[in-house]
């Protein structure tokens, strides 16, 4: 009996795990699929001319002409930071009317990184149209809802963990007298769906784990950023708190501090650049992320800080583990570090996932004779 009880309460966990957070899985896979392939969907929606065919070996424009272009069209407005593309050639500057302001009012330009010529001046976020990747990030991330609805959905995805682990532990009593694979499609439709719910599912188990567990930790960015900044950060500001905050009419050329961080970190690949008094960087500083240029340190960022004033190297900043663990979890959550072909495998397990949660919802309308049968059958064979 203690074997029938134990099975019951793994039922019991696997039945409310999964009601409570089917809804909002269904609205995770549904928006994840084309997530998976943003970078396709973009650039078959993008209107944007294409780059200047130029040879392989042409040198890089210089940052400070790209700035300086930017603030002569807004002479009024902060630089916010920039972007440098290491796929495309593009350097992308963003500026806000107010750093402290509301982020939707930050704008960009695009520059051709090459030839240093702005390419596009897009309007702020405020004023732009929703586009379908946008909303689909946005439901995929926080529902429109924030923090409050990235946490909420760090909840749904825990439940569909222990979910997956139920239902990992389920499959053996319920399959024990089939074989492996088995769809008994010659009986009622509900044995046909219950044998299909429980293959899909035991076959993706590995996979749905992985994008649960990785989806658990995207959503605990803010606050594990927050942590970091509160602790590690605010130790190392610390040091430079006497020292004069850097105005932005004398701030050090943004050229000199993008070559000081390649010295410092050669072999990483600098991808952005937040000027001082950003929300996101340090009073004092250019904060500037490089990462490396191998599959898994392509992935793992490293932060230098070159001084605002003098354009010297200050710190190369070692990222905690928990933050590395949150960046390692980013490409591995969508499937974007190998390719399309590990994308389409990606996708086809996202569509397999859709159909393991509404064949459990069916399953869930029709369970109750097939359930009371199935113990009742359990609780004769254990006292045989």
């Amino acid at each position: 009996m203690s074997t029938l009880k134990n099975i019951k309460r793994w039922f019991w966990v696997h039945r409310w795990t999964s009601l409570i957070c089917t809804l909002f899985l269904l609205l995770l896979c549904l928006t994840g699929l084309p997530l998976i392939f943003e970078e396709e969907i973009d650039h078959l929606l993008s209107k944007d001319a294409p780059y200047e065919v130029l040879p392989k070996d042409t040198p890089r424009a210089n940052l400070d002409d790209m700035v300086k272009v930017a603030q002569q069209r807004y002479p009024k407005e902060a630089l916010s930071f920039l972007f440098i593309d290491d796929e495309e050639p593009q350097v992308v500057v963003n500026m806000m009317p107010s750093l402290k302001g509301n982020p939707n009012t930050r704008h960009e330009m695009q520059f051709d990184a090459r030839t240093g010529k702005l390419l596009k001046d897009e309007p702020s976020e405020a004023e732009q149209p929703q586009t379908f990747l946008g909303l689909m990030l946005s439901l995929h991330t926080d529902m429109f809802a924030g923090l409050a609805g990235e946490l909420f959905l760090c909840l749904m995805g825990l439940l569909f963990v222990f979910s997956i682990i139920s239902g990992i532990v389920l499959y053996g009593p319920f399959m024990k007298k089939l074989d492996f694979g088995t769809v008994r499609t010659g009986r009622s439709t509900r044995l046909k769906w219950l044998d299909l719910h429980n293959l899909i599912g035991i076959a993706t188990a590995a996979w749905l784990l992985v994008v649960g567990i990785t989806g658990v930790i995207n959503e605990l960015s803010t606050p594990l950023f927050g942590l970091w900044q509160i602790t590690d950060v605010k130790k190392m500001l610390d040091q430079y708190k006497d020292r004069p905050l850097p105005k932005s009419q004398q701030l050090s050329s943004i050229q000199e501090a993008y070559n000081t961080a390649q010295k410092a970190v050669p072999g990483m690949t600098i991808t952005s650049v937040i000027y001082p008094g950003n929300v996101f960087g340090t009073p004092y500083h250019f904060l500037i992320y490089t990462k490396g240029d191998k599959a898994l340190t392509s992935r793992l960022f490293t932060p230098v800080l070159v001084d605002a004033n003098t354009g010297k190297l200050d710190a190369v900043v070692n990222m905690p583990v928990y933050l590395k663990g949150l960046e390692v979890s980013r490409p591995l959550h969508f499937g974007d570090y190998g390719g399309m072909p590990l994308k389409v495998i990606w996708a086809l397990f996202d569509i397999l996932a859709i159909i393991v949660l509404i064949s459990g919802v069916y399953l869930w309308v029709v369970r109750r004779k097939f359930y009371a049968d199935y113990f009742l059958r359990l609780s004769s064979e254990e006292n045989i």
